[in-house]
């Protein structure tokens, strides 16, 4: 005992507080992830084409499930399959057509 504190009273206590300040101090973000990441090894890509198809797998023979236009940010992941970067699930896009944003590590 501790100040009359069972010591594993005392040791939930101090851990439940050190969770709190830690969702405090990262704004409610729990991830060890780095920011801009999607839990994938991701990072933001910016495009490099005047329309970009999103496609729902890594060929040109899947189907076409979006479009992203010149200039936009997207996420993605680290994950490049055939010349196609997955971006989420079931979203590819040709990495010929994707560029790092600045300070992106991917």
């Amino acid at each position: 005992m501790i100040l009359g504190i069972p010591k594993r009273t005392l040791l939930i206590f101090v851990a439940l507080v050190a969770v709190i300040v830690l969702y405090a101090v990262t704004g409610g973000e729990l991830s060890s992830e780095a920011e801009g990441s999607n839990g994938d090894g991701g990072c933001s890509m910016t495009v490099d084409a005047d329309v970009l198809n999103v496609r729902s797998g890594p060929s040109t023979g899947d189907a076409v499930v979006g479009t992203l236009e010149q200039d936009a940010e997207t996420d993605a992941t680290t994950e490049v399959r055939d010349g196609f970067r997955k971006l989420a699930d079931g979203e590819w896009a040709a990495e010929d057509f994707l560029e790092p944003v600045d300070g992106a590590s991917c």
